[in-house]
């Protein structure tokens, strides 16, 4: 079958960061199910392990975990799908990404993929998609509501792959104001057209600006990135007991601005279900087609913004460089091989 991948660490400007090779079919057993890949998307992870994650053996490792496809085979204990079924997923970390033909994934971190839209525009949404839902429900518990609060959530990096289905969730399954930041004319409009009640600046101070929409503070904040830039303002801005999440990896994170209002800090990592095999790892699967109802009842819609082409080296390359130059806009898609 056909592959992408990378044989060594480094920066995407070089002509092998990515390459286009042949490797064998594999065969599902136990939970796992075999995809025939459709289309995938490129998130940060993708760029980020294969500028620090050494491929383990000869081969090249390959990189990519969203993906929606058809079911081809099933391993001998797998109950929830058969071949000819329509999946999306956002696999494991551990185990080989979908950039290739086949794909084996655990049943328990697939959904049926929503029906109302095309493969490429639901490629682009499983990863974030259970980052945010994960995020805001399991961790940041967006429904119980902080004492004497405002039932507000500030989204910073609103614009982001996260940061755009966040907005739609929150809008969809809470009744929270959504407070969102962007700062550039475009992605300003991007996060007002999916949802968010105010936009702020996120190069500027929080206070003023959200003292001029007459929000006193705010009960929720979602850090998609640079977080730890963030951390001194979130301290005079938030409510007294309320929580903080972020997504990202910043080298120091100083929660000292957190103890006088007894701030909470929640971090997720959407791969800690697959990665240790919890006991609610089907968690993922539940999230999975509950937003895909979402999507089909026109609740949720896909945050793709731009189609690369076909699942090669080239067009991944391209996909790596705009988002490691830090202004992408929703999520980038590649579609068949």
């Amino acid at each position: 079958m056909k592959a992408v991948g990378y044989r060594e660490t480094g920066s995407i400007d070089r002509a092998d960061a990515l390459i286009d090779f042949d490797t064998d079919r594999p065969t599902p057993k136990g939970h796992d199910l075999l995809i025939k890949v459709q289309a995938v998307s490129v998130n940060p992870v993708d760029t980020k392990i294969r500028q620090k994650r050494a491929p383990a053996g000869a081969a090249p490792d390959i990189l990519g975990w969203d993906a929606v496809g058809i079911v081809e085979a099933v391993g001998e204990t797998v109950e929830t799908f058969s071949p000819g079924d329509t999946v999306w997923y956002a696999g494991a970390i551990n185990r080989p990404g979908t950039n290739a033909e086949f794909h084996l994934v655990d049943e328990r971190i697939v959904g049926a993929a929503p029906k109302s839209i095309p493969a490429k525009a639901a490629a682009a949404m499983p990863l974030t998609t259970l980052t945010a839902f994960e995020m805001l429900f399991d961790r940041l518990r967006v429904h119980d509501a902080v004492p004497g609060g405002t039932n507000t959530l500030l989204v910073i990096g609103g614009a982001g792959g996260v940061g755009s289905i966040t907005i739609q969730l929150a809008r969809a399954l809470t009744e929270l104001t959504v407070i969102a930041t962007a700062s550039r004319p475009e992605t300003q409009d991007w996060v007002q057209e999916l949802g968010a009640h105010h936009v702020i600046n996120h190069a500027e101070p929080f206070g003023a600006q959200l003292g001029a929409l007459g929000i006193e503070s705010v009960d929720f904040i979602y850090s998609t990135s640079h977080s730890q830039l963030y951390a001194s303002q979130a301290g005079e801005v938030m409510t007294p007991q309320g929580r903080f999440g972020l997504i990202d990896d910043p080298e120091t994170f100083d929660i000292a601005p957190f103890k006088p209002k007894s701030i909470s800090l929640h971090w997720e990592f959407m791969y800690t279900r697959s990665l240790f095999g919890t006991g609610d790892m089907n968690r993922q699967s539940e999230i999975l087609n509950q937003v895909a109802g979402l999507i089909d009842d026109g609740k949720i819609r896909s945050t793709a913004t731009d189609t690369l082409g076909t699942i090669n080296a080239a067009n991944l390359m391209k996909a790596h460089a705009i988002l490691e130059s830090g202004k992408a806009k929703g999520k980038l898609v590649l579609e068949g091989f």
